[in-house]
């Protein structure tokens, strides 16, 4: 008797501990500005200055979606070349001066056009990467950028070659005039990267 209640309840245990959690439904929405960073490098130690363009016009691709490729695919950002924020005026005077305008047009664009994610691991953040058409000087390259997402702060980075965009003489302009500071070398990749938050609403789907 006593053997047939400990099975009893060795099977109830077991049926407990494997019922499996309810699927969810989960609607994406995307909340406040965008934020858009750079950090470029200079000396032969490859030192780097980081900063931010205060003028930025973010379109959304969607206002909701069940993911991210579905609220982020099409999305795009007007950036203001001369509103560009190292933290020091003397500096940003000379970026724009020497560098943004010595090229063509006013404004850098970027619009992503695919967004792929990493295997999903439970309880760590979403990871994957996202191509953006970024148009500079005229020229449009895509750039592959690794984007995270955790606890509803998404932030994605990459890495341009100002050479792609035919930057060449603008980065001697910039180098000639920062000559000494930069100890005669400016280098011609740049980090730039962007950060936003996304709500994340979920619930169980109802069986039928």
């Amino acid at each position: 008797m006593h053997k047939f209640l400990l099975s009893l309840l060795l099977a109830g245990t077991i049926g407990f501990a494997t019922e499996t959690k309810p699927k969810m439904h989960c609607t994406l929405s995307q909340e406040g500005p965008v934020k858009i960073s750079w950090k470029a490098f200079k000396t032969p130690l490859k030192i780097g200055v980081g900063g931010m363009f205060s003028h930025v016009e973010y379109t959304p691709a969607k206002k909701e979606g069940i993911n991210f490729a579905e609220i982020l695919t099409g999305a795009s950002v007007t950036i203001d070349q001369a509103s560009v924020d190292s933290g020091n005026k003397g500096r940003d005077a000379k970026l724009v001066k020497f560098f943004f305008e010595q090229m063509a047009g006013k404004q850098i664009t970027g619009k992503i056009v695919s967004v792929k994610h990493d295997p999903i691991v439970r309880g760590k953040p979403k990871t994957g990467i996202l191509d953006i058409e970024l148009t500079m000087n005229g020229i449009t390259r895509k750039v592959p950028m690794h984007y995270r997402f955790d606890q509803g702060r998404l932030s994605a980075e990459g890495t341009i070659d100002l050479f792609d965009f035919n930057a060449n003489n603008a980065l001697q302009a910039l180098n000639k005039a920062c000559f000494a500071k930069h100890q005669g070398k400016t280098w011609n990749d740049v980090t730039i990267g962007f950060s936003t938050h996304i709500k994340a609403v979920c619930e169980p789907i109802k069986q039928k």
